[in-house]
């Protein structure tokens, strides 16, 4: 079954720019915008299952240089 998240993501200051880019380069990323709040980006994370949506999300946004917090909303 397909899973689908929108992942809330803290930047370090001046960094949103580069990590919304660096975001969108990554497969099963099919959108990241700036917003305004209390987070900076908020993307949109689709996979095949939850198990890959956790790797993804841990694995590889996680690591994106300048990226301080993520909290992972789960669609239901």
């Amino acid at each position: 079954m397909a899973a689908k998240a929108y992942v809330l993501i803290e930047t370090q200051v001046g960094k949103s720019r580069d990590v919304a880019a660096a975001l969108r380069a990554l497969p099963g990323v099919p959108s990241a915008d700036i917003i305004t709040g209390a987070f900076d980006i908020i993307a949109l994370v689709e996979a095949a299952d939850m198990v890959s949506m956790a790797d993804l999300v841990t694995g590889q946004v996680q690591s994106i240089p300048g990226v301080t917090r993520t909290i992972t909303c789960v669609a239901a």
